[in-house]
């Protein structure tokens, strides 16, 4: 049984390893970034553009594991930046020569632009976007005359121009195709489950990444098989498989994961065997770059099974069967499309847009001010720093504010013993270059991997960059990478103190809303209308994907709160109901799934999920589910589907348990021990 949501332990140097191992894809996306940020630094050193460090830096926020994606984001955001720059322009001549117009602009602009950010569809890139304006803001202010002001707004359009220009060409000689990612990640999800039948007390880093397949959607394979149309590189008939394919390699996964988690749904060898076999040569065929058809399936009779293993069978057998059989639908009942716009819905409604604007460019202000009036340019890197690393709730930002405190201790010390061992045996712009490829192929691997330390992985990059990367030149200055780095820490530190201090926004203000949606989610999975047998499957199939993974990310949003300071996070007994509705609804996920397939609109998906309902004072509730009986005299009621009862048997019973479980962990807190008097 999966513990509840939320429950994060310190991590382990057993965790680590795990966030650190290798997996598909890892090595190659860390090589491309290596090459994207060496080509960078080559360019920005030989024409001599100030901070070629940030440039190199910009290169993660641009980077994706599709080159379509890279290209396209990379384009959008070259027009944005020279739009964003040339308004910019516009307003230095205006500004440039009344200090306190200077100061008012800066302030002005940054709060605009956040808010812009925060509340419309810019958010994905808002760092990015954040950061250009901080630099472009600060060298407004640093530099006496119109015409050098100039110059150096040019130079802040460089700083992100010759980036872009690296990613899209190395993207598109060594990028990564969509079409070829998605069949590789449908291909280690078959691998996967194979490896699940085969042996269901597989040790546990099978069963967490099953687990870690099943909360992590569709939506990522769905959007590459768009793209890969979009490119060329799948015909529109073939994308229409693949996404059929999508679809039964979820159902696969599920009944998998019943096979792992209920011993009475343990499969004989005879069964398990061929199922793997065909999984594995199903998924070379896609690792190939195709996807097979006609499959055929030859297994015994399933009638001496238990009735879970027979779901389990047959579950399996019509999922491989039908992989890539795409069953034409009638077109659907014409219904009124809503187009969302450049804002969010919210927009100009929830106040935390504002306050978020407001609270990172007072930081950020107040890091300007310090370092102009300390005249110690040396640390403007806070300015930079309070950018990058504001969030919109307290436990986002204190999270990335420790995992960024982490990464720049760590690539501080990584830049320092270069400059010290290194660098001075450096005397071309080639050993440079490896030096920055070396840091960048390392960040990369930490900064893409897992997001529990991936954060670290991007501030590793930033403070290695920021003193490796001094001039068009090998350099080996501490004073530099000294002062860059206390700028880093210094603006952490103000972050921490505004966001924790000024407004704070508890993770909990969404967690409610999105647990009420998620549960409309799954009640909409008996509400689905038959059009076919094949395309209802399908339709269901990717609410339960949506939901599941909606899930999975309510679990980290609950996970999140012991970020929190004291007085932000909620009190224990407001958590504790949700993280049990949330494991209630992890447990329920395969017994449901499974039975709307079987038995579409059965009523006991409702019954389960009106036991879910989240009482802080109470806890969740324990309603009974009663199970239908066969009649015993056979003139009442006709005999109960045994399949459709062991489902039912199981969901009440996984139900019971975490309830049994809540009780149990309540009582010990009753009775913890008291010093006596």
């Amino acid at each position: 049984m999966a513990l509840p949501a939320g429950d994060l332990q310190r991590p382990g140097f057993d965790d680590l390893l795990k966030w650190l191992a290798p997996f598909p894809g890892r090595a190659a996306m860390a090589t491309r970034v290596a090459i994207i940020c060496a080509l960078t630094t080559l360019v920005a050193t030989a024409y001599g553009t100030p901070e070629a460090a940030l440039s190199a830096y910009v290169v993660f926020f641009m980077i994706r594991p599709d080159r379509v994606t890279s290209i396209i984001l990379s384009t959008a955001l070259l027009v944005l930046v020279t739009i964003l720059i040339g308004f910019v322009l516009f307003v230095a001549t205006l500004v440039l020569d009344n200090p306190m117009s200077r100061v008012a602009s800066i302030a002005g602009l940054s709060a605009a632009l956040l808010f812009i950010t925060s509340a419309s569809k810019l958010r994905p890139v808002g760092a990015i976007i954040a950061m250009i304006v901080g630099f472009a803001l600060d060298k407004l202010g640093s530099v006496p005359l119109g015409e050098i002001a100039t110059r150096a707004l040019l130079y802040a359009w460089l700083m992100v121009a010759i980036p872009i220009g690296a990613t899209v060409c190395v993207q598109l000689v060594v990028g990564a195709s969509p079409r070829k990612l998605a069949g590789n990640a449908l291909a280690t999800r078959l691998r996967l489950a194979a490896r699940v039948l085969r042996d269901p007390d597989a040790p546990q880093d099978a069963r967490d990444a099953l687990g870690a397949c099943l909360s992590a959607g569709d939506e990522e394979i769905g959007k590459w098989l768009k793209l890969s149309v979009l490119e060329g590189s799948s015909a529109r008939a073939d994308a229409a498989a693949l996404r059929q394919a999508t679809s039964a390699t979820f159902a696969i996964l599920i009944a998998a994961d019943l096979v792992c988690r209920e011993r009475a749904a343990r499969l004989p060898a005879s069964f398990s065997e061929p199922l793997a076999n065909t999984l594995e040569r199903m998924a070379e065929m896609l690792e190939a770059g195709g996807y097979p058809v006609d499959i055929e399936l030859a297994l015994p009779p399933s009638d001496a099974l238990t009735p879970l293993a027979r779901v389990a069978v047959r579950h399996l057998r019509d999922a491989i069967t039908h992989f890539a059989v795409v069953t034409p639908a009638p077109p659907p009942e014409a219904t009124p499309q809503t187009h969302g716009g450049f804002f969010l819905p919210d927009a100009f409604s929830n106040p935390d847009h504002v306050r978020y604007a407001l609270k990172t460019t007072v930081a950020a202000m107040i890091c300007y001010l310090l370092y102009s009036l300390l005249d110690w340019p040396g640390i403007h890197t806070c300015f930079i720093t309070v950018y990058i690393v504001s969030l919109g709730t307290t436990a986002e930002t204190v999270e990335k504010l420790t995992l960024r405190i982490a990464g720049c201790i760590a690539g501080a010390l990584a830049g320092t013993a270069m400059i010290v061992f290194v660098m001075p045996a450096l005397t071309t712009i080639a050993g440079l270059m490896s030096v920055v490829a070396i840091g960048a192929w390392l960040s990369a691997w930490i900064a893409f991997g897992s997001p529990r330390i991936g954060y670290a992985g991007f501030q590793i990059a930033f403070a290695f960059f920021l003193c490796v990367i001094q001039g068009p030149a090998p350099a080996f200055d501490l004073t530099i990478a000294r002062d860059r780095t206390i700028g880093i820490l210094l603006g952490n530190v103000v972050v921490y103190l505004i966001f924790t201090r000024v407004w704070p926004v508890s993770v909990a203000a969404q967690v409610d809303a999105a647990l009420a949606g998620l549960r409309q989610r799954w009640e909409a999975l008996t509400a689905i209308s038959p059009i076919s047998a094949m395309s209802t499957t399908g339709l269901r199939r990717a609410q339960a994907a949506a939901a599941m993974a909606r899930r999975g990310a309510l679990q980290n949003d609950i996970a999140l709160m012991h970020y929190e300071p004291s007085w932000v996070r909620p009190q224990a007994d407001w958590a504790a109901p949700r993280r049990h509705a949330l494991a209630e609804l992890q447990a329920l996920e395969g017994p449901m799934v499974l039975l709307a397939e079987r038995h579409p609109g059965d009523a006991h998906i409702d019954v389960w999920l009106k036991r879910l309902h989240v009482d802080p004072n109470r806890g969740t509730s324990a309603a009974t589910l009663h199970l239908p009986q066969p009649a015993a005299d056979g003139t009442g009621t006709p005999p109960t589907d045994e399949e459709r009862l062991s489902l039912l048997m199981l969901g009440d019973s996984r139900l019971t348990q975490l309830e049994h479980a809540a009780h149990d962990d309540d009582v010990a807190k009753e009775r913890v021990p008291h010093a006596s008097a």
